[in-house]
């Protein structure tokens, strides 16, 4: 089997995830150690401790979401479950690089850790950004709307599914278009509780403040077959998804052109290694043929190795 497994990105958390991986894997629990000592971070009290509006910080989520994504390949690995190949959604991204060889875990946790530190702060300094889900519009409509109504501080974040997508920017203009939005049509806006307009030129700051974080670590060729948010494309070389790292923090998340790239690979099956089932319920909404099994849980990574 040809497997490719899927990392989760913020929103997909939760207190308490992971528990059973940490449990019951000597290797998990040093995973754990790694994140703590990497990001000068008490994740195992943020995770299992921490309240649900704590783990909601940005600063917080995006280290606590990468642990938990790398924990479950781990544990999928002591299942018998390997993977050819690796994808991730936004931070899910930096477990899938670290996944493919690209960098190491320790590399991972310090970088996540200070990427979303900058990406907080890029919220908290743009004077008010934010972000909202659109529902049951296909997003060259969405993107329409944007150009006819004249908002040039919204863009397309998140090219979920034929049906979902997510708009980033001001509050000014993102309140402008969600009335512009659900005149022409879609079904449903939902304001999400973000602290800033991700994946948008308003994370300039975090990008920047990013590019210098990474310039002196190495990024090698991938291991195995590695796929990018930015172009929805394989990434080929170290030193492109050094480039692509620093360049995601302001580009919109491509991930039905990543599916179908995946797909187009000749994946025989996808696990979704990390908290939650968004990536399984994106992905039949363009993958449908192939099969996303759940990983979140050992349970669930019991039932597929057997």
């Amino acid at each position: 089997m040809k497997t490719c497994f899927l990392f989760p990105g913020q929103g997909a958390q939760y207190p308490g995830m992971g528990r059973d991986f940490y449990e019951t894997s000597k290797a998990v629990r040093e995973l754990f150690e790694l994140a703590a000592d990497a990001a000068k971070l008490d994740v195992k009290r943020l995770i299992f401790e921490g309240s649900e509006d704590e783990l909601k910080q940005t600063r917080n989520t995006q280290i606590a979401v990468a642990l938990i994504g790398a924990a479950a390949a781990l544990c999928a690995r002591e299942h018998g479950i390997l993977p050819q190949g690796a994808a991730g959604f936004s931070v899910g991204e930096w477990p899938a690089l670290a996944e493919a060889g690209v960098i190491s875990h320790a590399d991972m946790f310090r970088l996540v850790g200070e990427r979303g530190r900058l990406m907080d702060e890029a919220g908290k300094r743009s004077g008010g950004s934010t972000m909202s889900a659109v529902l049951f519009m296909a997003p060259e409509a969405i993107e329409k709307v944007i150009a006819d109504a004249g908002l040039t501080q919204v863009w397309v974040a998140n090219y979920n599914s034929p049906t979902q997508s997510v708009i980033s920017g001001t509050e000014t203009d993102v309140s402008a278009a969600e009335l512009a939005l659900k005149a022409a049509g879609a079904k449903r806006v939902v304001r999400l509780k973000v602290s800033g307009a991700f994946h948008s030129p308003i994370m300039a700051y975090a990008r920047d403040g990013f590019a210098e974080a990474v310039a002196d670590v190495q990024f090698k060729d991938p291991a195995i077959e590695l796929f990018s948010n930015v172009t929805g494309r394989r990434i080929e070389t170290g030193a492109e998804a050094k480039e692509l790292a620093v360049k995601q923090i302001v580009s919109p998340v491509r991930w039905i052109e990543e599916e179908k790239a995946i797909l187009a690979a000749g994946f025989d099956t996808v696990a979704e290694t990390g908290p939650g089932t968004v990536l399984a319920g994106l992905w039949k909404a363009v993958a449908a043929e192939l099969p996303c099994h759940a990983c979140g849980t050992l349970d669930q990574i019991a039932a597929i190795s057997l």
